[in-house]
């Protein structure tokens, strides 16, 4: 089994549209409510593939309670904890060329007395597990050493840990030795400190990581595919989408794609190339079951390309360039 932890889940809507245009009105041509919180996520990608998972969530308000709801729907099992705050509300325009604006809500503030009951659920449930995956930012009142406070306690009781955040709370979490690490792109820029503009550079970053204290790290590059260093060595793939619907939720999907594979190497990286493609082709933050996974896409290289300069944007302002 497979325990997702996500601290600041939300209601995700998303709303898709013909044009965005500032100022103006614009009418909706589809719409969706789903189950959000990169946590959250994970779970709902494992569930549609018939692998057994459970989704410990903080819950507050009547948000809560639609979420709990909704993953129930999905044949999600929940292990939803009562807290005094609120649970967030997201919205995502999605236009037909792929082009998602996203406004997310900081969420709700966790008191201590609610991060310890979240705590003590997460242990409850990891006995007997394979994983548990802490995923997404860290809510208000929650200190940044979390992840690895929790990280620490989980490698005691003989449990792997992945972490998917960003900044300190990734920082923090690296303190724990956790078995995995799955950064985008700019996630991984900001804690090594530097630029990545090519595969070389995202492999640097990630072999940085690694010598923090990961034990694999898996880098989402977007459209460039990933890259997963463990220690098997280094791998680079990428898995070619020709009309994308939406990539919310796409980095979770390979997430959930790594562990559901209970594999390592290139085989753990095709199903994650795998996963995050199918998510990709999706509308909204919908994730991925069997029939909609190809395998057949995914190319990874025997002797990756490592000068292949990466496409896109980078939202690395201020960090030095690697010549």
């Amino acid at each position: 089994m497979i325990v997702t932890l996500t601290l600041n889940p939300s209601l995700d809507r998303t709303i898709e549209i013909a044009r965005l245009t500032r100022g103006s009105l614009t009418r909706a041509t589809a719409t969706r409510l789903d189950p959000g919180g990169k946590g959250v996520n994970v779970s709902r990608a494992l569930a549609a593939h018939g692998i057994r998972t459970r989704a410990v969530v903080p819950c507050g308000g009547p948000e809560g309670e639609q979420l709990t709801a909704l993953l129930g729907l999905e044949g999600i099992d929940v292990a939803a904890v009562a807290v005094a705050g609120h649970t967030r509300s997201n919205v995502s325009l999605a236009e037909p060329d792929g082009t998602v604006t996203k406004i997310n809500e900081p969420g709700g503030s966790l008191r201590p007395e609610d991060l310890e009951r979240v705590t003590e659920s997460v242990l409850t449930e990891a006995a007997g597990a394979d994983w548990v995956v802490a995923s997404g930012s860290l809510p208000p009142g929650v200190p940044d050493g979390y992840y690895g406070r929790l990280g620490r306690q989980l490698t005691g009781l003989g449990v792997r840990f992945a972490v998917d955040t960003s900044g300190p709370a990734l920082a923090g979490a690296l303190d724990a030795g956790p078995a995995l690490v799955k950064p985008n792109r700019d996630e991984l820029a900001e804690s090594v400190g530097f630029r990545i503009d090519t595969v070389a550079d995202a492999v640097r970053a990630a072999e940085a990581v690694r010598a923090a204290g990961a034990e694999a790290v898996l880098a989402s590059l977007g459209a460039d595919g990933a890259v997963l260093v463990d220690r098997e060595g280094v791998r680079w793939g990428e898995s070619p989408v020709d009309r994308g619907r939406s990539a919310v939720g796409a980095g979770d999907a390979m997430l959930a794609g790594y562990l559901a594979g209970q594999t390592s190497g290139e085989d753990a990286l095709i199903e994650a190339l795998s996963w995050g493609a199918a998510a990709v082709r999706l509308p909204g933050s919908r994730m991925p079951g069997p029939s909609d996974v190809d395998r057949t896409i995914v190319r990874v290289p025997t002797t990756p390309d490592l000068t292949r300069s990466l496409s896109g944007p980078h939202n690395a302002h201020g960090l030095e360039q690697i010549r």
